[in-house]
């Protein structure tokens, strides 16, 4: 064997043993995080905050990373907060994304550490509940926080923590959530370049882990429309004009729009009316009618064919019968992408974690994730981390936002685990 191989041999056996004592080191630290976690969860469990009021929340998580020694900015969109972690030697910048809002669900569950917070929302007087497990990101990411703060030595880059606001959306009048955190600079200031993301959801087991290429989440975006006509005797309608005939005949209009003028060959896309109101009285025919709906697609050319077809579907349709229609669009979250290159490459990071038994390939979710603005500027992988318990059938289980929603906390040292995976493997595969 000549120098220069036994050199090299010498290398690849070093970096073994650095490999397995780093592997080691991990475990140890995820081991000991693992109560910490679950305390965490069971507090902010029962001190739930609405979208952009996370005040809480963020003076909890903040204290949390200040004291791990971080770099840590807070206020940002309201309540957000961002760590930074710096390691020891050079390489890329991670990002690991928490959300932290809860809703406006009165908790059904009887728990001992249950939420018994009460609100006035939208003029209603709810309870407040993390029906949808943001308690848990939070909780887990801050486990995350603390392993890898443990081993800021042997880390060969930097890691970005975001714990993110108003996800499930902002105050009426408010902006909120990844699309202000962007607009107020964090991707500017801190570079990541690349980000991960994770969602607990109750239609997978506990040690399983849902994931996909490509489009992964819905966009979700809103529409209004306003039909305009002349009132007039119900006796009488030809001496005004009918939004509610009108009204009628938009809804079978704009339902041709999917299954006839877009290709959903591409993708798949939904509109869905959600609320027609019009009229006081059964033989007046009113002046107007209003009515609101959701689009849903996974393709952002199918999604701006879909906005000026049901502005001009609408608009036409009133038009031939004598009424008005004024179309509004509100965009949403965009469509939610896995970045497939780096889905491909996590992929072993995710079956060392979870098994080959314990990953799931899922179908597209019509629901939607602010997650999407960040993968839309850095690759991103968004994935499922399975929360019903082993033995219980997850079609059974009470589905996110429902006031019996409830997560497994077993599942928590298999989320904490995969965001620490996650930055170390990126780490080490962008520095080899």
């Amino acid at each position: 064997m000549n120098k220069s191989m036994l050199s090299l041999s010498l290398a690849s056996i070093l970096g073994a043993l650095s490999m397995g004592a780093q592997a080691a080191d991990h475990a140890s630290l995820l081991k000991q995080v693992e109560p910490k976690v679950i305390e965490w969860r069971r507090d902010i469990h029962q001190n739930p905050e609405l979208g952009n009021r996370e005040v809480r929340t963020a003076a909890k998580v903040a204290k949390h990373l200040k004291a791990l020694g971080m770099e840590v900015e807070t206020g940002i969109a309201y309540t957000g907060v961002v760590g930074m972690l710096k390691g020891a030697k050079p390489g890329p910048t991670v990002m690991l994304r928490a959300d932290m809002d809860a809703l406006p669900v009165t908790e059904k569950n009887d728990l001992p550490f249950k939420s018994t917070k009460t609100t006035n929302y939208r003029g209603v007087d709810v309870g407040i509940m993390h029906a949808c497990g943001h308690d848990t990101h939070v909780a887990m990411l801050m486990g995350a926080a603390e392993v890898l703060a443990g081993m800021r030595d042997e880390l060969a880059g930097n890691v970005m923590f975001v714990f993110q606001p108003a996800e499930e959306g902002a105050p009426e009048g408010e902006e909120g959530g990844a699309e202000l955190m962007l607009k107020e600079g964090i991707f500017k200031k801190y570079q990541p370049d690349v980000a991960f993301g994770l969602h607990i959801t109750s239609k997978l087991n506990v040690g399983q882990l849902g994931y996909r290429s490509g489009p992964t989440m819905a966009s979700a975006d809103r529409f209004e429309i306003s039909v305009k006509g002349e009132q007039t005797h119900g006796s009488t309608p030809w001496a005004g004009a009918d939004p509610i005939a009108a009204a009628a005949q938009i809804v079978s209009g704009v339902n041709h729009i999917v299954s006839r003028q877009i290709n959903i060959t591409k993708e798949p896309a939904i509109v869905s009316f959600g609320k027609i109101a019009g009229g006081v009285r059964n033989n007046i025919i009113p002046e107007e009618v209003n009515m609101v709906g959701t689009i849903r697609n996974f393709d952002m050319d199918n999604r701006a064919q879909i906005f000026e077809k049901l502005t001009h579907t609408a608009e036409h349709i009133a038009q031939a019968s004598g009424n008005t229609a004024e179309v509004k669009i509100i965009e949403g979250y965009p469509v939610t992408v896995n970045d497939p290159a780096l889905t491909e490459q996590m992929l072993p990071t995710l079956e060392k974690v979870f098994g080959a038994q314990g990953m799931i390939e899922m179908p597209k979710v019509t629901g939607a994730e602010d997650f999407s603005f960040y993968a839309m500027e850095v690759p991103g992988l968004f994935v499922f981390l399975g929360g019903t318990p082993k033995g219980t059938d997850p079609k059974d289980a009470a589905s996110n936002h429902s006031p019996y929603f409830i997560a497994d906390e077993s599942a928590f040292k298999l989320g904490t685990r995969a965001l620490t995976e996650f930055t170390l493997d990126y780490m080490q595969q962008a520095n080899q």
